[in-house]
């Protein structure tokens, strides 16, 4: 049963699973579907094609699956997933995506996206990540599992954030951040890695020395990128974690934030 306010106006084509429950002044527009267990606020605009998965929280004033602003948009029919255990907090912007790129917008799992943050079009939000109060995201986006965007940081099209990476407060990111790697500033620069998120995710002792080994070939020895990787293939296949630094690099289209 799906406990829906009397006051709220759901179009009789959304589709709204067991346990929605839907607060007063919200609109639940055409081509919305909602899974078991979701909670929508007060005052929170939901519009098609949209999908939202399972036990999600969406706060109040928030925006969610909108046409987006880019001019290339020209009503045609894109969407926004966003997957399960999620939490969008209040006055949240999230836009669909666009037919140039991935007609989609998509937002994975257990992730926190904090007051005011904004979600570009054709942008992509992998698992366990955290976006907070006013951090921006331009279209076409793609950050990584357990990613944290601090207050204010703002990240430019087409940039790829890896994953475990961190941003300090207020950062402008122009470039790819590799895995694990830690930037400030604006223009962002790379300080360190992510020791410490590392730590809490349980990562290994040996793991982190390792990336620590990693960063300091890459960013401290003066080599060129081609030549830094060259250099930890041997540590690469000993450790997983590295692979995923290396990755992320090979991976950058943009340039990496140095």
């Amino acid at each position: 049963m799906s406990l829906i306010d009397p006051r709220a106006i759901i179009d009789p084509t959304a589709k709204l699973a067991d346990g929605v429950e839907v607060g007063p002044w919200s609109i639940v527009g055409p081509g919305v579907e909602i899974g078991e267990g979701t909670v929508i606020g007060p005052h929170v605009i939901l519009k098609g094609p949209t999908r939202i998965g399972k036990h999600n929280r969406i706060y109040q004033f928030s925006s969610v699956g909108e046409d987006t602003p880019d001019l290339k948009y020209k009503g045609e029919d894109t969407r926004l997933v966003i997957g399960d255990h999620n939490v969008i907090r209040e006055g949240v912007t999230i836009h669909r995506g666009t037919i140039q790129d991935r007609a989609e917008t998509t937002i994975g799992n257990h992730n926190l996206i904090m007051a005011y943050a904004h979600v570009g079009h054709d942008s992509v939000i992998a698992n366990h990540c955290i976006l907070v109060n006013n951090t921006a995201l331009a279209g076409h986006v793609h950050v990584d599992d357990w990613a944290i965007l601090s207050g204010f940081t703002l990240v430019h099209q087409f940039c790829h954030i890896g994953a475990h990476s961190f941003s300090g407060m207020g950062t402008a990111i122009g470039k790819d951040v590799p895995a694990y790697v830690t930037v400030f500033g604006n223009p962002a620069e790379a300080r360190s890695m992510n020791f410490e998120g590392m730590r809490r995710r349980g990562f290994s002792e040996d793991a982190i020395q390792a990336l620590r080994r990693a960063y300091k070939v890459v960013y401290r020895q003066g080599l060129t990128v081609d030549k830094a990787l060259a250099e930890l293939a041997d540590s690469a296949a000993q450790y997983p974690e590295v692979a995923v630094f290396i990755d992320s690099i090979k991976a950058s289209s943009r340039g990496i934030t140095r």
